[in-house]
């Protein structure tokens, strides 16, 4: 059964260790990186969760979650203020293409939609334009491009 786990003292390097195959490398941070900036933007006064996606007791992905802006983001995207992003999500290379993805997102969602940090209207996230299997996933859950960038990436939205 997928879960979601909070990334902890107990499970961190476990979270640590998992990675995607070299291919993909150039479309998502390692987890390492990923809870570093999240450490850093809580302490900037912003809002994260960072979960392990697990099979009952074995660790097979990664999803970052956060909320609004913190101080010392330049130029975030408009739709940031406010809304809830997925920021992060990741599958390990040993699980892809098992169903882990599709039911570890929708969990993602399902937090998103429990609005631990305040009402907001809209989810949104961003990806790069040669991701097609990202932006597969992500246009099967409803996200639609909404014509802004995060640099290079196209960011999509959904209506929460």
């Amino acid at each position: 059964m997928v879960r979601l786990q909070k990334v902890n003292g107990g499970n961190i390097w476990d979270i640590v260790g998992l990675s995607v195959f070299w291919s993909q490398k150039k479309f998502v941070a390692d987890n390492k990186t990923s809870i570093i900036e999240a450490y850093a933007s809580i302490s900037s006064g912003g809002n994260v969760f960072t979960f392990g996606i697990y099979d009952d007791k074995t660790p097979v992905g990664f999803v970052m979650i956060g909320y609004g802006t913190d101080k010392y983001w330049k130029s975030p995207p408009k739709v940031a203020e406010n809304n809830y992003n997925i920021w992060r999500f990741m599958i390990d290379k040993r699980f892809q293409h098992k169903g882990y993805g599709k039911a570890a997102f929708q969990l993602a969602l399902d937090f998103i939609r429990t609005y631990p940090c305040g009402k907001a209207e809209k989810c949104w996230l961003s990806y790069e334009p040669e991701n097609t299997t990202a932006e597969k996933l992500y246009s099967s859950f409803g996200f639609v491009p909404n014509g802004e960038k995060d640099v290079n990436e196209i960011i999509a939205v959904i209506d929460l």
